[in-house]
């Protein structure tokens, strides 16, 4: 006979039962869990060293391919210079279309006619008073539109013709430059292949392109030194992998003979490409012969001063020239073998050649860096200047502004090119400044660089100066670091300040003169986009021009640092109460590819870095005309705890032409880095 169980002991042992069953299935269920979790993260970190790898071999692919690649670059030539007279057409926007006048039958259609004969005549009466007055009005309007279109139109034609005049006289210097170089002219022959070397679209810009040169007319022979890149350009590592068993990324350093091998290959590349450059440029058959040492500027091993140190060096004529194809040699064979030059046979450690020509052998005038000969003597050219000569001048420009301030040595500097040290209290201390020489705009990264550079000297400060610009994702990176960025108009105006001297090039900051047309008469066809909020949360206010979710260009991203767009349709503004942000913004002149202009505003982290956006309430924009008059306002999202960057909303234009405004929400945790990526701007 069975026995039975029952009663509260039993119903006890079956809820006992029951809630071991529970925890066994979720002590499984969370062991699944992180064993999934384990090997998500195992895969992603082998992902990351993988891609860490192929960066680095993706390095390595370019420099073995540097010559190879550089042959393919077109040639340069002189039309290259040559400025077109097709100036951007005369477009006056918004005054280009006449005030529309109103008709007599809108007023009419809204008084009615259904009424008795005494209130129809005063009815007539009104609708015609009513008329006269908008058509006053509009005639008024009309006649103020022509005044600022005929206004406009004569300043476009001051503008045009000055830009012709300008252009003119420049393609006419360049139809002399062309009859002196044929003739053999030594400046000529030393201007023109400087500026071919400068402007050839076969060197990275990451390396060097810094050259001194003359010209023997008699021999036709052109001498230049060429930098050459420095030994780190070659990466140390071969490559990256994850180790499960440490939890670490181990790197296989790359066997130094192969580092040197691929060193050595990578000058001798260097060396014919300037070769290959020159004879490719030579379209009025200036050259019979060329000399290239290639230097770097380092400390000499033996005296342990600072000089060039000729790595390489190759004559070449030009018959041993065109019998090469440089996309197929070796290029370590060709330069000692094929064409009888010298290269280093330990250039990791500096071990030099003995130069050919030098250009201070030539005679005459020798061009250094790429400067026009020349040049104004009181305002030195900051593009032309030697590298350590200008990293000199902006250590003086330290000193100059009460700081102490040295050089570094050119070894393990540690990404440091000048030390400074700020004696005042609580903001000064030591800062570690980086010199930039560059043509183009400094890319993110080498921003992102300093500030590596700030933390791991324990510096105070980190200070980026350059001959260039920067663009917005730089400034983005470098807002709220203890970081400071310097452009090349900056530099001008602060060695101006401080009783110092240098100019960049002609004056254009890149080198390019600046063509822009004027602006119509002051905010006429823009409306105001006032920005107020409660709480006391400091925000930049910002807007991105875009196609889509696609930025049209960092150009196009508006805000503290790039006050407008290069069309002039979306501007910052100085705001006024109740307003605590403003912009400007002309919709219809702005550009055909946009379809969306979005408004963000991101946390100041210099007024607060440890400030989210749950303090930004009650937020609204404010619609105004060109005379301040309020069309409109409109709500926007509420920030959120945690969130330190959100999109506004955005003005999205319609098929009509219209634009209308769709209220955004989405925010974001890293600020207006993370914004900005998402939008394709660069962020270091």
């Amino acid at each position: 006979m069975s026995r039975r169980s029952g009663g509260v002991i039993g119903d006890w042992a079956e809820a006992q039962r029951r809630i071991q069953q529970t925890q066994l299935i979720q002590q499984r269920e969370a062991e699944r869990r992180r064993r999934q979790q384990q090997a998500a993260d195992r895969q992603y970190r082998e992902a990351e060293a993988r891609r860490r790898t192929e960066h680095i071999e993706a390095e390595v692919a370019a420099l073995q391919s540097l010559l190879a690649t550089g042959c393919r670059a077109p040639a340069f030539r002189m039309a290259e210079l040559v400025r077109s007279e097709r100036l951007e057409p005369f477009d006056p926007g918004t005054l280009a279309h006449p005030v529309p006048m109103p008709q007599l039958i809108q007023f009419q259609q809204s008084s009615g006619w259904t009424l008795g004969s005494n209130r129809r005549v005063q009815a007539e009466r009104e609708a015609h008073a009513r008329y006269t007055q908008a058509w006053q009005a509009a005639n008024a309007a009309e006649a103020q539109r022509q005044r600022q279109l005929a206004a406009y139109r004569q300043q476009y034609d001051v503008w045009a013709a000055e830009q012709l005049a300008g252009i003119r006289a420049h393609n006419s210097g360049l139809s002399e430059l062309g009859g002196r170089l044929r003739a053999g002219d030594a400046e000529a022959v030393v201007e023109y292949f400087s500026a071919a070397l400068y402007a050839s679209t076969a060197w990275p810009e990451a390396l060097p392109r810094q050259v001194t040169a003359a010209y023997d007319p008699g021999a036709r022979q052109l001498v230049l030194d060429w930098e050459l890149p420095p030994y780190a350009v070659v990466p140390e590592n071969k490559s990256v992998r994850y180790m499960p068993s440490t939890g670490q990324d181990k790197e296989t350093a790359r066997p130094a003979t192969q580092r040197r091998a691929l060193y050595r290959d990578l000058l001798a590349q260097c060396v014919l490409l300037v070769v290959r450059e020159l004879y490719a440029a030579d379209e009025f058959g200036a050259l019979d012969s060329v000399v290239v040492n290639g230097f770097v500027d380092d400390h000499d091993p033996v005296t342990g001063r600072e000089a060039q140190i000729v790595l390489a060096t190759v004559p070449v004529a030009r018959p041993a020239f065109e019998g090469l194809r440089l996309e197929q040699v070796s290029a370590v064979d060709c330069l000692v073998e094929g064409l009888r030059g010298q290269l280093s046979a330990r250039p990791d450690q500096l071990t030099a050649v003995r130069p050919g020509r030098r250009p201070d052998e030539v005679g005459g005038g020798v061009v250094s860096h790429g400067g026009h000969a020349g040049g104004d003597e009181d305002e030195p050219d900051l593009f032309s200047m030697d590298p350590i000569a200008f990293e000199n001048l902006v250590a003086e420009l330290f000193r100059a502004m009460g700081m102490e301030a040295v050089t570094t040595q050119r070894s393990g500097d540690g990404g440091v090119d000048v030390e400074a040290l700020d004696p005042a209290p609580i903001r000064g201390g030591r800062i570690v400044v980086q010199v930039k020489r560059y043509r183009n705009t400094v890319p993110p990264t080498a921003v992102r660089d300093l500030y590596g550079t700030v933390q791991d000297k324990g510096a105070n400060k980190g200070v980026l100066v350059t001959t260039a610009s920067f663009g917005p994702g730089s400034y983005t990176f470098a807002n709220g670091k203890p970081l400071e960025l310097v452009p090349g108009d900056k530099l001008v105006e602060l060695l101006h300040q401080y009783g110092l001297r240098g100019r960049l090039g002609d004056g254009a900051t890149a080198g390019v003169p600046t063509r822009r047309t004027p602006e119509p008469a002051p905010s006429a066809d823009h409306n105001v986009l006032g920005m107020s909020w409660t709480g006391s949360v400091a925000l930049d206010v910002c807007a991105l021009v875009c196609t889509g979710n696609r930025v049209l260009s960092e150009d196009h991203f508006v805000f503290f640092n790039n006050p407008r767009t290069p069309d002039g349709s979306v501007r910052t503004r100085a705001h006024a109460a109740p307003d605590k942000a403003a912009l400007e913004v002309a919709f219809e002149a702005l550009p055909q590819a946009a379809d969306r202009l979005v408004l963000v505003a991101a946390i100041d982290p210099e007024a607060d870095p440890h400030a989210d956006l749950a303090g930004f309430t009650e937020a609204r924009i404010r619609l105004l005309d060109a005379a301040g008059a309020e069309a409109g306002q409109l709500e926007v999202s509420d920030g959120r705890a945690g969130e330190t960057a959100l999109v506004l909303g955005s003005f999205r234009r319609r098929a009509n032409g219209d634009w209308d405004f769709v209220i955004g929400g989405k925010g974001y945790r890293g600020g207006l880095e993370d914004l900005l990526r998402e939008y394709g701007v660069e962020v270091a």
